[in-house]
């Protein structure tokens, strides 16, 4: 079993128990959860930098990254920064993180946020609108056609935006359908934690010109971007070069300036 099947294992046991805690309906009675959301897609296609920048406290692959900052703070540094968008990790067990964050990076900003978690309900869709978020994070390879079907469709029928995540030509083949907004490649080998951005490069050519094209992990430079552009991607999702800083909306401001 390797690292992201445990952590979908989990993921069903933990979304049961959330269900029962917390009914559908009271989230839908939520007072953000009538909120209009702002694109992230529209943000990227229109941006000179393309930057999401990332509260991470760990990784499973890392370990602590930074436990001290407040989530408010790292969101105002953000929008300060000029950032398109800020991903908020919820998951709690293998990255520190939780719904509460992305409450408080709401409460914060304005900028669109990005829920990253593992979804595999519609009910974690619910959350998300519920607590603020106006993106959702879909990862291929834990979900069927169908799946990424019935998830994207319903988190378009709340007004979110979808990110598709995908590391390989067979899950981005099975993954292109209408609901989705933007498509990721994520640069890291799942099962070796090994970054290439020769994975972006090569997925490029096959994701069609409708979709938003974001590069995910292993972007710590400017180089990297630079290297990315002329693929067509618009969108760089970045996770620990900012947050192992003592300031990561100061290390957002200083790249930004340098990319721009």
């Amino acid at each position: 079993m390797n690292i992201l099947d445990k952590i979908i294992a989990d993921k069903y046991k933990e979304v049961a128990l959330r269900k029962q805690l917390i009914p559908a309906k009271q989230l839908e009675q939520s007072v953000l959860f009538n909120r209009k959301s702002p694109s992230l897609a529209q943000a990227l296609s229109t941006s000179a930098s393309g930057i999401i920048a990332e509260h991470k406290r760990r990784s499973p692959s890392k370990a602590t990254i930074n436990n001290n900052l407040n989530v408010q703070d790292v969101a105002r540094g953000y929008e300060q920064a000029g950032v398109c968008g800020m991903s908020v990790l919820t998951d709690g067990k293998y990255f520190g993180g939780s719904l509460d964050d992305l409450l408080l990076a709401r409460a914060a900003a304005q900028l669109p946020l990005l829920r990253k978690e593992f979804v595999i309900d519609t009910y974690q869709i619910l959350e998300a609108k519920a607590y603020g978020a106006d993106v959702i994070l879909l990862i291929a390879a834990v979900l069927t056609r169908e799946e990424i079907k019935s998830l994207s469709e319903f988190a378009k029928s709340l007004g979110l935006d979808v990110l598709l995540e995908v590391h390989n030509l067979e899950e981005l083949q099975k993954s292109v359908m209408p609901s989705l907004d933007m498509l990721g490649v994520n640069n890291r080998n799942l099962k070796t934690f090994e970054v290439s951005l020769e994975t972006s490069k090569s997925l490029s050519a096959e994701i069609p010109d409708d979709f938003v094209k974001v590069s995910e992990s292993g972007i710590s430079s400017i180089e990297a971007i630079k290297a990315l552009q002329p693929y067509g991607y618009k969108g760089f999702l970045i996770g620990e070069n900012f947050m192992k800083t003592d300031d990561p909306g100061a290390s957002a401001t200083e790249f930004i300036k340098q990319l721009t």
